[in-house]
């Protein structure tokens, strides 16, 4: 077959010459051959329309059948119960305050599932009913709503339920094949509050938690080698009608905070904060502004500020960051330890500004840095920072770029390391052998 590419290869070669010795002037070859005319430029944009665009393979999520009592039937009541839920008995999430609605991707990650139109649109996720068909297994335990509902409200016996309700959970997942099979690697187990599954979190430390951040338990539990950061569920508003012609001017407050200053752990500095920033010209800072104020005027202080403050809370993050850029304010975080959502596609470098702890502590310093950032560049900022606003709602019915399709992207992006740690522990006889 060579030869024969070979033949006619040399027959053209001769009628170029031949062309070029009897004519002698300039050949358009383009118009002996016209078929080359009609391809397309190397540099072409391909067409947009989703009927050309080859579909990217979602991620196969096989969900554990759970009675309600481990999930949506808190919302009902504490210890309710109920066959697992269903699209049909998927109740609206509850108009929750406070830590209630910051901690609740567990309820938003199991609608997504049961989303009806789920597998039939381009998604990240798919619930599969058929377990080896799966890529990964979702535990639908609300453990942050259970401590919430349970340990959280100093009755003894109550919180005995909740430990009871980690158990069981824990004692369910041994007895499955799928968690033995992988040792629980490719299980996702939302964890989203500081506390929640606090007694058993080591029982099942294998598996991809979806959490807030990495305050509370030990790396050898939980780290961002293996798990999510997922962001808290905002409290005020998102700020829909920004789109004055001016935003700059129009937000009269350099810098904004309102909230608690009698925090644990790095939190003790928001005190110190509250010394060096209050009174100081063009800045709000309203301790205990929250429980005193209330929602509303959190988010009126947000959007008129060109900067909101966030300092750590009882852990390394807070949920002031998310109120913020719903609010399309420029964050300015002080926090030595945060670990940020998405971090891999989203460089917030971009929409908001970092300080260490010991920076904060010196006086004048945050505000001269502040000063510093020209209108351009914070405009610059402010249009980023809208741009990505729709990555940390979480809704239902879900859409494509939202809190959970990233979520499940994110989990997507731990598949490698999963399947490379279920493999070798297959096969090894002395596991990690070179530590």
């Amino acid at each position: 077959m060579s030869s024969k590419y070979f033949v006619c290869f040399t027959i053209f070669i001769l009628f170029i010459f031949a062309s070029i010795f009897y004519s002698g002037r300039t050949i358009d070859y383009r118009s002996k051959f016209l078929i080359f005319t009609s391809l397309p430029p190397s540099n072409a944009t391909p067409c947009s329309s989703s009927a050309t665009q080859p579909r990217r393979r979602p991620l196969n999520v096989y969900m554990y059948d759970l009675r309600m009592k481990y999930n949506v039937g808190m919302f009902k009541g504490p210890h309710y119960d109920g066959p697992p839920v269903t699209i049909e008995t998927l109740p609206e999430f509850p108009h929750y305050t406070g830590l209630r609605r910051q901690h609740t991707v567990e309820y938003w990650m199991l609608a997504s599932l049961l989303y009806p139109e789920n597998g039939t649109r381009q998604q990240e996720a798919v619930r599969v009913l058929n377990p080896d068909s799966a890529d990964v297994f979702f535990v639908p335990f609300f453990s942050s709503l259970s401590y919430d509902t349970y340990h959280n409200q100093g009755n003894e016996t109550e919180s005995k339920f909740d430990d009871q309700l980690q158990a069981e959970i824990v004692d369910f997942l041994q007895k499955s094949k799928y968690w033995k099979r992988s040792a629980g690697r490719d299980h996702v187990i939302p964890m989203q509050h500081p506390n929640a599954f606090k007694h058993y979190r080591d029982k099942v430390n294998a598996a991809i938690f979806v959490v807030a951040d990495f305050g509370r338990p030990s790396p050898s539990v939980s780290n961002l080698r293996k798990d999510v950061v997922a962001p808290y569920g905002h409290v005020v508003e998102t700020f829909e009608a920004d789109d004055l012609s001016d935003p700059y001017d129009s937000r009269r407050t350099l810098l904004f905070f309102r909230g608690k200053t009698k925090r644990k752990a790095e939190g003790k500095d928001r005190k110190q904060l509250e010394k060096i920033l209050s009174g100081q010209k063009d800045v709000v800072f309203e301790a205990n502004g929250v429980a005193e104020g209330g929602v509303i005027a959190s988010t009126k202080g947000m959007r008129s500020s060109k900067f909101c403050l966030d300092p750590a809370g009882d852990t390394p993050s807070s949920c002031r960051l998310f109120d913020a850029i719903v609010s399309h304010c420029v964050p300015v975080i002080v926090s030595d330890k945060i670990e940020l959502p998405y971090e891999d596609e989203i460089d917030y470098n971009k929409f908001s500004i970092f300080f260490s702890r010991e920076e904060a502590k010196k006086e004048g310093y945050i505000l001269d840095q502040l000063k510093r950032i020209s209108k351009t560049k914070w405009l610059e900022m402010w249009r980023y920072v809208k741009n990505i606003t729709h990555h940390f709602e979480y809704q239902y019915p879900p859409k494509n770029g939202d809190a959970v399709s990233m979520l499940w992207r994110q989990v997507k992006h731990k598949l490698p390391a999963v399947k490379l740690a279920v493999h070798r522990n297959r096969r090894l006889k002395v596991p990690d052998w070179w530590r």
